[in-house]
């Protein structure tokens, strides 16, 4: 007799329904703009979120060289990196790294809140970002999505 009229569904690989979305990044502010794509490559804005499944939809990225710093963080912000070698740190800001690498901006935001684990490594994979507003993913037919649509 079973008298249980619910059950704990989770999601897993085969379950999963993954979509392509299409995200503007013109005149978007960074940090507002990665915390939401975080959530969407991460599936939390879906009803069938499972926290150790990647859940999340693919998203691409256009204009990403069209981003914006609030305050002086364009000039006064600092990214660190390490080249591997003795002595090897480098350091650069927004505005150079925006002038050479425009998308490495916006990779960077994302990554940081996204899991430090084998899972964030998978989910970070459905990520792509486009410097233009030309993409090569236009067989997977993306969805062009408003970013107040985005909770």
């Amino acid at each position: 007799m079973n008298t249980l009229s619910y059950k704990t569904v989770s999601a897993n690989k085969e379950t999963v329904q993954k979509e392509w979305i299409v995200i503007d990044a013109e005149n978007q502010t960074v940090g507002r703009l990665a915390t939401r794509v975080a959530n969407v490559l991460r599936g939390k804005h879906k009803p069938s979120f499972t926290p150790h499944v990647d859940c999340g939809d693919n998203v691409i990225i256009i204009n990403a060289e069209k981003v914006r710093f609030t305050g002086k963080k364009l000039t006064e912000k600092v990214y660190v990196r390490h080249t591997g070698y003795p002595g090897g740190q480098r350091f650069s800001t927004p505005k150079e790294l925006l002038a050479t690498y425009p998308i490495r901006v916006l990779e960077h935001a994302v990554r940081g809140m996204l899991p430090k684990n084998k899972l964030g490594d998978a989910i970070y994979k459905n990520l792509y970002v486009y410097a233009g507003t030309q993409h090569p993913h236009e067989a997977q037919q993306p969805k062009i999505v408003n970013l107040n649509s985005i909770r």
